[in-house]
């Protein structure tokens, strides 16, 4: 049995499959937050609401999830490796495994951009010129700063052709972060370390620096997102390294089916208003990171599976990247949609909601065998 970092085959290593596939469920709960989101955005952009979004509210938290397991699977993976590795065959490694479908997700991004006619938000027609100028930034994970004219959807993303490449962006800068000094601290002095993060996560978001009322940042390129994304990749990531050096597995039954209902049931708490100053909602939040998700790693980590499930847990793992870096494209196609049509409940769009959700995972599975796969190979072979 081998063990694989983000389905990168490493060594010998025992594989925790369960991961896998926790990590696609909540790939799979992010496409059904964005749904709800594109019904929230339509309905403050047609000013018939406030935008909140308030069915599958914390869906957002789920990229706290995958910098968790992140840094878990890494350190895992690599702790021991140092001797037999340099610091450039580890980020070889690491853009193998990511750039490929970063590139794909920008040329879909762009190819959707292109099927609604270069349209901004605002209803301006974006020039061809910079939506090229955007797809060659994106495919260098070059972020665009709001405003500039390569910054093409209007809306303030640091990547506008495909917005999930933010937390691609941060992930890239906690991979840097742990090749240059966090694989060298030893376990006391990361535990020190990730418990001043979690402060500086707690003063940050319950604090409410960043005037979101929640810890959805990190998507745009301006100050308080920039240090707040920092933040909200940096806690997790080495929490979730600081869980794989002092992992101890036991045997826990039917943790696949346990973890994945308690995802689906912490994203689906409503908001949590505001109260005396503190963001209650993204207290909420910071304790689903802080304490519940790394708890459900751990249980991830121990549990088993055989038959079909194992299968699943396959199949959910290899499918969970592409489709979280593809589906967005087809997203702000369905949010033009709705607000073209005024369209504001899921009662009214769900045949639609439910054709974004299987086109997005058609397409995903499709990049998945058709190219990511062949082309990891392809570049594994030569390089590695």
């Amino acid at each position: 049995m081998k063990a694989t970092e983000h389905g990168y085959f490493i060594d010998t290593k025992p594989h925790y499959e369960l991961l896998d596939g926790l990590r696609g469920v909540a790939a799979l709960l992010v496409v059904i937050y964005h749904i709800f989101e594109g019904l929230a955005f339509a309905e403050a952009t047609d000013g018939a609401g406030s935008g909140l979004i308030t069915t599958f509210n914390h869906g957002h938290i789920a990229v706290d999830f995958f910098f968790i397991l992140s840094g878990f699977v890494i350190s895992y993976a690599y702790d021991d490796r140092w001797g037999k590795m340099s610091v450039g065959g580890f980020f070889k490694r690491r853009l193998i495994r990511l750039h490929p479908m970063l590139i794909m997700g920008a040329v879909i991004g762009a190819t959707a951009f292109f099927a609604v006619g270069c349209e901004r938000w605002d209803g301006s027609i974006a020039p061809t010129s910079w939506v090229m100028v955007a797809l060659m930034l994106t495919m260098c994970m070059i972020p665009a700063v709001p405003g500039v004219p390569y910054e093409v959807r209007g809306n303030g993303e640091m990547f506008p052709l495909n917005g999930p490449g933010w937390s691609l962006f941060f992930e890239y800068i906690g991979n840097i972060c742990y090749a240059l000094f966090m694989r060298r601290m030893s376990t006391k002095v990361l535990a020190f370390f990730t418990l001043l993060l979690g402060l500086a996560h707690a003063w940050f978001f319950i604090g409410d620096v960043s005037q979101y009322d929640m810890i959805g940042v990190g998507w745009t390129i301006d100050s308080v997102n920039f240090w707040g994304g920092f933040i909200r990749m940096l806690f997790p990531f080495s929490m979730g390294m600081l869980l794989a050096r002092t992992f101890k597995p036991r045997k826990v039954k039917g943790a696949f089916w346990i973890c994945s209902a308690a995802l689906i049931a912490l994203f689906a708490v409503p908001y949590i208003p505001a109260a005396n100053g503190i963001s209650l909602n993204s207290l909420y939040e910071f304790v689903c990171i802080a304490f519940i998700f790394p708890a459900l790693v751990w249980m991830g980590a121990c549990g088993s599976a055989s038959g079909v499930t194992s299968k699943a847990n396959r199949f959910l793992g290899d499918l969970s990247y592409p489709l979280y870096i593809v589906h967005y494209p087809i997203m702000y196609i369905f949010y033009a949609w709705l607000i073209k049509n005024d369209i504001y409940t899921l009662r009214d769009c769900w045949p639609t909601a439910l054709l974004v959700i299987a086109s997005s995972i058609t397409l995903a599975y499709l990049c998945l065998k058709l190219y990511d796969e062949p082309v990891r190979r392809w570049l594994s072979k030569r390089s590695l």
